[in-house]
């Protein structure tokens, strides 16, 4: 069995108008769908970030691929070794997707997710089965919430239906959790912060532990744009809420900034744990944040750390170290899901439930055949189907691919959307408060 065709899917997913640190959502999130075909006449499949950047680095390892024998993904990880040496692996100034630094893990990870989808066909055995065994037999994850403006994503006469609305006070933040949770279940939350003035958001964080009680953990992450005295006083403010649980991630920038909010709040008596997808984003990291105390739990993430098999090699790392391990998400459809739920099942020390933007994209954007992965009691249940258990409608993926064609960016840059609906002077500055 050897690969003899390798195809890229370039897409365009509407996406709302979400608000973080590092600006605003554009009206279109961009992916990439890959299909690889055996010459038994297996298909493999996976997700993987879009746009300019992304695509090159698939096709620029595609001589690789062609005529390869699936099972050999070690060769394969050797063969895309990259000669400029070690770079700033961290995402504290680049958008997932964006940092150049990226491009083997994120190749690699696509092409092994795809490779183990076929085998898994081929023996007619779920992923997570071939990695050794599942740990779990559903994957759980958290309310993903994010302030935002109105809209809900998407142009023209392909405008969203804004099922949430506008989001940018604490009191419609309880409310958009409400339904979020009873749409899907969910059992922990988490709050994208670093948006709002930081009283503002240790409000909102407070009515959610009021409206929801102990027992729901609460996370927050502001994605460094707070300086370190300014982590400290919201660590102390939040010392109640992000307790049972919960964790305070990426505060402020960088490990050496994590490590020293980290040794305040312990000095202070808080011992909430710091988590991190920001500073931390690569198994050399990990040793660092826990010699430092700069992380207490790690964010993966298949498609930029390198894969499935990267993740659990990490995750047994981390639990070897005594840290804890989730998941982190970018913009998603469900075949990326899928990819996420198997590697959360295959790797035991992923007790913290994972993120996802999933139930922010829209049912009319799903490339599975099928329609969209449903969640039960706020968890994904691996399909007793072999692979990752989902197929492509590639009529769906042809609409995404002409929507992706039609647009004029191929990037994503959340700082020109604050730019053109916000402000026209913003930038991204950290810490900004």
């Amino acid at each position: 069995m050897r690969i003899k065709s390798f195809t890229t899917y370039p897409l365009a997913v509407a996406d709302p108008p979400l608000r973080s640190s590092y600006g605003r959502h554009a009206p279109y999130a961009l992916r990439t769908a890959l299909v690889l075909e055996t010459t038994d006449g297996i298909t493999g499949i996976a997700e993987a970030h879009g746009g300019d950047g992304p695509l090159a680095a698939l096709e620029a390892i595609k001589p690789m691929v062609l005529g390869m024998d699936p099972f050999q993904l070690t060769r394969l990880w050797d063969q895309t070794a990259d000669p400029s040496g070690a770079g700033d692996r961290s995402q504290t100034w680049f958008v997932p997707g964006e940092n150049p630094r990226d491009a083997r893990t994120r190749s690699y990870a696509a092409v092994e997710a795809a490779c183990l989808d076929l085998i898994g066909k081929a023996v007619n055995r779920p992923v997570c089965d071939l990695l050794g065994g599942r740990a779990r037999d559903a994957a759980p994850f958290s309310a993903y919430l994010f302030y935002k403006h109105a809209g809900g994503g998407g142009l023209g006469d392909d405008a969203r239906d804004d099922e949430y609305g506008e989001c940018l006070t604490p009191a419609s933040m309880v409310a958009q959790t409400h339904r979020m949770m009873d749409l899907y279940g969910f059992k922990e939350i988490k709050l994208k912060g670093g948006v709002l003035p930081p009283e503002d958001e240790i409000e909102t964080m407070r009515l959610l532990r009021a409206e929801f009680g102990p027992t729901v953990p609460l996370r927050i992450d502001p994605n460094c744009a707070w300086s370190v005295e300014t982590s400290v006083m919201i660590g102390l403010a939040l010392k109640d809420e992000l307790s049972g649980g919960g964790y305070f991630e990426d505060p402020t920038a960088g490990m050496d900034g994590m490590a020293e909010v980290r040794r305040r709040l312990l000095a202070a008596g808080v011992d909430t744990p710091l988590a991190s997808n920001v500073a931390v984003t690569a198994l050399e990291h990990i040793v660092p944040a826990w010699e430092t105390g700069a992380s207490q739990v790690i964010l993966s993430d298949p498609h930029y750390w390198g894969g499935i098999r990267a993740v659990q090699r990490m995750s047994m790392l981390c639990d070897s170290l005594g840290l804890g391990v989730s998941m982190h998400s970018n913009n998603h459809l469900g075949l990326s899901l899928m990819i996420m739920a198997h590697t959360c099942c295959a790797s035991p020390a992923m007790q913290f439930a994972c993120d996802t933007h999933y139930p922010w994209q829209t049912e009319q954007d799903e490339i599975i055949e099928g329609g969209r992965v449903r969640f039960v009691d706020g968890a994904v249940p691996i399909p007793d189907k072999p692979g990752l258990g989902v197929s492509l409608d590639m009529d769906q993926v042809h609409r995404l691919g002409e929507r992706y064609r039609s647009l004029t960016y191929r990037k994503r840059d959340d700082e020109a959307e604050m730019r053109l609906h916000v402000d026209p002077n913003w930038k991204r500055i950290l810490p900004r408060w």
